[in-house]
């Protein structure tokens, strides 16, 4: 045969690789959905471009060279990473990973997980919770809630909302211990944290002139919450994460009182790298949430 420098067609080498995989010319049009003569004039049309037989062919029997087996492996090997590429391209453009506060996480979002996967069917959703700053650059997160005072200089930031901190417990406590008014929270267990609005700001926005009484310190947020929940004392609740159980009847907030949070919530990427499809409506969908609060 004649070799020529032409460079094969991408379809001709699709046609072939298929003819040899399957045994035969008509196996390999059914697959492809082309007639067997299309899948022979493409093999053919190789066969001129390459300079070689790719097949023996012997009347209606066709049996592959060894030539033809050595490309045909090459080309499946090939075509199988390019589907697999597709397939991780598709796949990326609906899958998301987002991090956030486990007191987030538990008493904010997972309550609204359903009405996520309703409005999103078609994204591939993961949370991961923790306290720490995600690391974009060495972490497989694309997205993040950050709560901090101000957006993070070197990420894309949303501002999704900010809160107020008032204090709550459940119904049964403020009934046993008759809390009218700030100061009969001298007799109560007050729930401690790590959030700047404590108790003393509390108190001096209540106008209470005396020191709060101390209690146990809790670090999570998830934690003092359920500790209210369960009736154990009186906890400085953070609206977005308390309004679920306000409403339902968990928690209480037995004062008008209530401070701004110097904290509000960021929807947060990487600089310089355009938002896929799912990180996109995932931002969609927290401003959305937020503006109901």
């Amino acid at each position: 045969m004649r070799i020529t420098h032409a460079k094969p067609p991408l379809r001709s080498l699709q046609v072939f690789e298929a003819a040899a995989r399957c045994g035969g010319f008509t196996a390999a049009g059914e697959e492809l959905g082309i007639t067997q003569s299309g899948v022979s004039r493409q093999v053919s049309d190789l066969e001129a471009t390459l300079g070689v037989n790719l097949f023996v062919r012997n009347g209606a029997r066709l049996t592959v060279t060894p030539s033809g087996e050595r490309l045909a492996r090459q080309l499946a090997t090939a075509f199988a990473n390019i589907r697999s590429a597709v397939t991780d391209a598709r796949r990326s453009d609906r899958f998301v990973t987002l991090s956030m506060l486990p007191s987030v996480a538990a008493r904010w979002f997972a309550p609204r997980l359903g009405d996520y996967l309703a409005k999103n069917p078609d994204i591939d959703l993961r949370i991961t919770a923790s306290r720490h700053l995600v690391d974009f650059a060495s972490e497989a997160v694309h997205a993040a809630i950050r709560y901090s005072p101000a957006p993070p200089p070197d990420l894309e930031a949303t501002k999704l909302g900010g809160e107020t901190v008032t204090p709550v417990c459940s119904a049964q406590y403020a009934e046993e211990l008759n809390l009218k008014t700030p100061k009969d929270l001298d007799r109560a267990t007050l729930l401690c944290g790590d959030i700047p609005e404590d108790w003393a700001a509390w108190f001096k926005a209540a106008g209470r002139r005396s020191t709060p009484p101390a209690g146990p310190r809790l670090g999570d947020d998830a934690a003092i919450l359920q500790a209210a929940v369960d009736g154990q004392g009186v906890a400085l609740g953070r609206s977005i994460l308390v309004v679920d159980d306000i409403a339902t009847g968990r928690l209480v907030a037995p004062f008008a009182v209530s401070i701004p949070a110097s904290f509000a919530y960021w929807f947060v990427h990487p600089k310089g790298m355009a938002p896929t499809t799912a990180i996109e409506a995932t931002k969609v969908w927290l401003v959305d949430q937020f503006k109901g609060q």
